[in-house]
């Protein structure tokens, strides 16, 4: 199975935030057998708040996105053209345009997102909670 994690999953895992249970997750982010993605869209998205104030991450940007790779082996799911494209037949649902891109992602390349957004469910987007 292919996974796509929301900003917000990274930054519970991050900070061992008791609603992403480690007994629950564990045996999807660790499978051999499931490709587990972050994206870009979150790092900007993180960047954005950081730089507002609105988000204390401690270390860098790249030694975050570094961690996620090195000790839980997601890769990084580039942004590529089709993923944009895919916002304009999106319905709007959801005004946060990280979320519209990271389900437009999600969508094509068929990944289930790892979401506990709510809006999500609006859209035709594979959801695992």
């Amino acid at each position: 199975m292919r996974y796509l994690l929301d900003t917000h999953t990274l930054l519970w895992m991050r900070a061992g935030n008791p609603r992403l249970s480690r007994e629950r997750w564990e045996p999807v982010f660790f499978d051999p057998s499931n490709e587990v993605f972050f994206s870009p869209v979150s790092l900007w998205e993180i960047s954005i708040k950081r730089s507002l104030g609105k988000l204390s991450l401690e270390g860098s940007l790249g030694d975050f996105a570094l961690s996620l790779r090195e000790s839980y082996g997601f890769a990084m799911l580039p942004l590529e053209v089709p993923h944009i494209s895919r916002l304009e037949s999106l319905p709007h649902h959801h005004g946060d345009p990280f979320d519209r891109l990271l389900i437009a992602q999600a969508i094509e390349s068929g990944a289930i997102a790892i979401t506990d957004d709510a809006i999500w469910k609006k859209y035709k987007v594979k959801i695992r909670w």
